[in-house]
């Protein structure tokens, strides 16, 4: 059995039926691509068994998140043929890693004031639209001007679900201003008659914090996003249904990075700290 044989198909799955970005596509291929390489095929009478022990001993000095990341990509090709294809194929040594949850890293507010203050109307837009709306950086760089009406936009998240999401004013007045200054045809944010590519965005934002001295990314405005509105009480289940969570439980880690932003604050503040 040829396992390459069946990643193209796989591949357009993901994209055309599952809705994932190019990103998370890419990602998956890193990985099936190592398992192509690496792996043994056992046959019993009834079952193509897909031994990953070679891929295993390959990614032993790897860490424990990418272990995880590449395994689940893995399972998720298995079944794919699997199901769609039926062929009785199944893992071997495909044991599952436990990930330690790490809290997310939002940035300071302060710093993306600055950082707003100074930029330029695209990179302050750019900025604002992360921050302000806790999209993901493929969303706004697929955003197109008819998804934007006055005080929603509707965004096309992982899946190809839809939600909407509230604009603040002075994110409305952004948008004015930079349609009227920019003229964009279609997308938001476009260039030479394309949208800009999420490695674009990407560069900008972390350029623009690098001037100031600050590692950041698109994600942690998104982190930043979460965690200000729960540190101000906005309840949990409605940034769950803004950031598109399609489960309330990953949105509860943001709990636990505000309960640990109050702790610091209560020990610096305390009396008999």
């Amino acid at each position: 059995m040829q396992l390459s044989s069946y990643l193209p198909k796989f591949l357009d799955y993901l994209n055309e039926i599952r809705g994932y970005s190019p990103q998370t596509i890419k990602t998956y291929k890193i990985a099936l691509v190592l398992l192509i390489d690496n792996h043994e095929i056992e046959k019993t009478k009834d079952t193509i068994i897909v031994n990953i022990m070679p891929l295993r001993l390959k990614l032993s000095k790897h860490s424990k998140r990418a272990i995880s990341t590449k395994l689940s990509a893995i399972r998720s090709f298995i079944k794919y043929i699997k199901s769609i294809h039926n062929i009785d194929i199944s893992l071997k040594s495909a044991q599952s890693i436990k990930v330690p949850k790490t809290l997310p890293k939002p940035l300071k507010q302060n710093d993306i004031l600055t950082i707003l203050s100074s930029a330029s109307v695209e990179d302050r837009l750019i900025i604002k639209m992360l921050y302000a709306l806790g999209i993901r950086v493929s969303e706004l760089s697929n955003l197109k001007l008819k998804d934007i009406s006055s005080g929603w936009i509707r965004v096309e998240g992982k899946g190809s679900k839809f939600r909407e999401i509230p604009i603040v004013l002075s994110l409305q007045n952004d948008i004015v201003s930079y349609i009227e200054e920019y003229s964009p045809k279609v997308y938001l944010l476009e260039k030479e008659s394309k949208h800009l590519s999420d490695a674009q965005i990407r560069y900008r934002v972390s350029k623009l914090f690098k001037a100031i001295g600050v590692k950041a990314t698109p994600h942690q405005l998104r982190h930043s996003f979460a965690s200000d509105l729960l540190q101000e009480g906005a309840r949990i289940s409605d940034v769950s249904e803004l950031l598109g969570h399609s489960s309330m439980a990953t949105t509860q880690i943001y709990t636990k990075l505000t309960n640990s932003t109050k702790l610091k604050n209560y020990l610096k503040a305390h009396p008999l700290k």
